[in-house]
């Protein structure tokens, strides 16, 4: 798409008006003022009409032949540029008279205003009182569109958020403009999209912005844009405040077009005694001694979302955690199967089904109909017939004396067969301690439960921080943690090795009857997710083994893109 029609040139700048195959540009040939203008708008302007391209030799041989033939010719070159000329005072009166307005609404105001740095500035640009004005803010997305039109070539806009997305849309409107909107928080629920509406990568994306002083909130809108692959190059703006942004959007390859600059602004104000000369001259003091700069970006190697697991299992201090990241890469699985059966003969049929794509099996052993020794050998004879860890679900809470007992002895001997357990904070750190008492010598490992995924639940927030605060002062025993959602967490683990372990994992989102929220692989992996726990989707599957491999896949798959 490519705006068309006249694009009337303003201030002191030389700007080019494109027509017919023609190119008109203005010159200012003097510096004097007539009575009722100020000198910024009164120039005496002339045109000179450059040709350029193929449309310009035709042009020269149509005007070769017409010369030859008389005056004809010189005189549709003066008509055209009175044309111009007359255009152009048209353009310019508007200008005047969007300005008196915004000034009438105080979109524009003057006096002392302390800005978001902190410093106090004599003028203060407010253009969000223009949406409750639907006259103003079609004449401020009208002059937009006439400093942009036959300048920038574009298939969408986007209005950066949010001041400017209202004129954006009216833009689109008026013009029939395909719009795109950005999405300043993104939703971690729904499509948890950045850019909302239709497009294909690779096509060409004008930004819209209010106005522009350093240019940062436009940059920020061009990292979301080149992300789903736009090409960006072009922005249009309402005012240049003057004060670099121009040239910081330059430096970032983006050419911006303004339909006023402070200084104009200024001009007309004070054309029409809105403003006295100090007021002028103090804010011209301010916008010379108040420039931004922001550095161009560096070709930087992109880093990726995510360490590897390679990489994380490098980094671990533990021996459980270094076996369990070295099953999942060396099987391509970050699928832990939660075999909640009650059968211990189910049990070991399903482990046996399903082996060859885990690389954990989570069990709860106390809901089973029997145990023993011998069903305790046999898990670990599959563990090692498939190569995957044994993570039983203890979800130990008491002091720690009594967990020393229920990990160690008892009728289960958890400590004998299990490569990991887990335990709540609730207790305090002791907790920890009693467990590492039993497991360190026999090289286990301990999640922590820092979320669940049952809903209403109370692990989150502060609860969530001190869990982190003590995986940290226990690193050689704590491997990681129940998580739902790490990537959300105000304090997040400084120790980069430790996995996070997601319980209610399904293939399509939803819930049960019992509080239970379930998150899709793909999901759960971008929300900082390492293992993927699925229960009910494989044991009740009419193919345990089928959907093991569907769930691997997906898993792994996920765990890939975000690489």
């Amino acid at each position: 798409m490519q705006a068309s029609g006249l694009s009337a040139p303003r201030g002191r700048e030389t700007s080019e008006l494109q027509g017919r195959g023609l190119t008109a540009r203005r010159s200012a040939t003097s510096d004097k003022t007539t009575e009722g203008r100020s000198s910024s708008f009164c120039r005496t302007r002339t045109f000179r009409l450059k040709r350029g391209g193929k449309a310009a030799a035709a042009s020269t041989a149509r005007a070769s032949a017409s010369w030859k033939s008389g005056r004809k010719f010189r005189t549709r070159l003066i008509v055209r540029a009175q044309d111009e000329e007359r255009s152009y005072e048209t353009f310019w009166a508007e200008m005047e008279s969007l300005v008196l307005k915004l000034y009438e609404i105080e979109a524009v105001k003057f006096g002392n205003f302390k800005l978001k740095s902190g410093i106090f500035s004599p003028i203060y640009l407010d253009l969000r009182v223009i949406v409750s004005y639907p006259d103003v803010l079609r004449q401020v997305s009208e002059a937009m569109w006439k400093a942009v039109e036959n300048k920038a070539q574009f298939d969408v806009t986007c209005g950066v958020p949010y001041t400017a997305l209202p004129i954006a849309t009216a833009m689109a409107l008026d013009h029939n403009l395909k719009m795109l909107m950005r999405r300043k928080e993104v939703k971690d629920y729904g499509t948890k999209k950045a850019i909302e509406g239709h497009f294909s990568p690779g096509q060409r994306c004008l930004m819209v912005e209010d106005l522009v002083t350093s240019g940062m909130s436009v940059l920020e809108t061009l990292d979301a844009l080149n992300a789903v692959k736009l090409v960006c190059t072009d922005v249009v703006v309402l005012i240049d405040r003057q004060q670099g942004g121009k040239e910081n959007l330059k430096s970032h390859g983006l050419n911006l077009y303004s339909a006023l600059t402070i200084s104009e602004i200024l001009d007309i104000l004070s054309k029409h005694g809105k403003l006295t000369d100090e007021v002028v001259k103090s804010v011209q003091d301010f916008i010379a001694a108040n420039s931004v700069t922001v550095k161009p970006k560096t070709a930087e190697k992109a880093k990726p979302k995510r360490l590897s697991y390679e990489e994380r299992g490098a980094l671990a201090k533990n021996e459980a955690l270094k076996r369990l990241y070295q099953t999942m890469v060396e099987k391509k699985s970050n699928l832990s199967v939660a075999a909640d059966v009650t059968s211990a003969t189910e049990l070991l049929q399903i482990v046996d089904k399903v082996g060859p794509h885990i690389c954990c099996l989570k069990t709860h052993v106390d809901i089973l109909d029997t145990w023993n020794d011998e069903i305790a050998a046999s898990l670990v004879d599959l563990a090692q017939k498939h190569n995957f860890v044994i993570f039983e679900d203890r979800k130990f809470a008491d002091i720690g004396n009594t967990v020393v007992s229920q990990y160690s002895s008892g009728v289960y001997k958890i400590s004998e067969w299990s490569d990991i357990v887990n335990a709540h904070i609730v207790p305090g750190p002791g907790i920890v301690d009693g467990l590492k008492q039993v497991g360190l010598g026999k090289k286990k490992g301990l999640l922590l439960l820092a979320e669940m995924s049952s809903a209403g639940t109370m692990a989150k927030g502060s609860y969530t921080e001190e869990t982190v605060k003590i995986a940290e002062e226990n690193p050689d025993f704590v491997i990681g943690f129940i998580s739902v959602n790490p990537n959300s967490w105000a304090k997040k683990c400084k120790d980069g090795s430790l996995v996070h372990m997601t319980p209610g994992i399904k293939l399509q989102r939803g819930g049960d009857g019992l509080g239970q929220q379930y998150n899709d692989p793909k999901s759960a992996i971008s929300r900082g997710s390492d293992i993927l726990i699925v229960g009910r989707g494989v044991y009740r599957a009419e193919d345990p083994k089928l959907a093991a491999q569907e769930y691997q896949k997906a898993g792994w798959e996920a765990y890939l893109s975000e690489l």
